[in-house]
């Protein structure tokens, strides 16, 4: 775990780090960081990085698990909605392509296969007893809930920044971004509509 400052000024230091290292490791990934940039873009030096981290692996850790973090806090999903949950994260990718770039490095370099981390069900259990009890009511279509889970999480990345297709940009036109919204929306209620059940309309 890291260790926390225990001044306002070691708290701007550390905060300072964490965003240097959030946008070196998203572009360079682990191998590839340098921590000599994080320290001069921080403004502070290794000794003090070391300090609050221990090392690079642990640094990256502290950053990964906290954007998998606010990804569950600022977009939690609706299971009686998974449509506006998958638009929720396309717009959470816009803002922050950041997260799904860790998330990517850490396939590549650390998981290749099964579950992205060990602590998996710290993040995905609620998530997929929220999709069993919408399941149970008829609200969603029958299938493992982690499948139909990890099948929404896919459909809101079609145009995220680790597309192999097209990545989508916050500069671009905001009908453009309506359109893919409401594509979006549209194919993730069909997917996820019971199959006894007729598909519901665009909203």
């Amino acid at each position: 775990m890291p260790h926390q400052p225990e001044t306002s000024r070691g708290a701007a230091t550390y905060q300072r780090i964490l965003d240097a290292a959030t946008e070196e490791f998203a572009q360079h990934g682990i191998a590839g960081a340098r921590i000599e940039r994080v320290v001069a873009a921080a403004r502070t030096n290794k000794a003090q990085l070391y300090a609050y981290f221990g090392d690079k692996e642990r640094l990256f850790d502290a950053i990964f698990l906290s954007s998998l973090e606010r990804i569950t806090n600022v977009v939690p999903i609706d299971a009686d909605d998974l449509a506006d949950w998958a638009v929720r994260l396309y717009d959470e990718y816009l803002r922050r392509p950041d997260l799904i770039r860790l998330a990517t490095w850490t396939r590549l370099e650390r998981r290749p296969a099964g579950h992205l981390v060990e602590t998996h069900k710290q993040y995905d259990d609620r998530k997929v007893a929220a999709i069993a009890e919408a399941q149970a009511a008829g609200r969603v279509r029958s299938g493992d809930p982690f499948d139909i889970m990890a099948m929404v999480i896919a459909m809101s990345m079609a145009w995220s920044p680790v597309s192999n297709v097209y990545a989508a940009s916050s500069q671009e036109p905001d009908d453009v971004h309506e359109q893919r919204r409401s594509l979006l929306r549209d194919c993730v209620r069909r997917a996820t509509t019971p199959t006894d059940q007729p598909s519901p309309h665009r909203r």
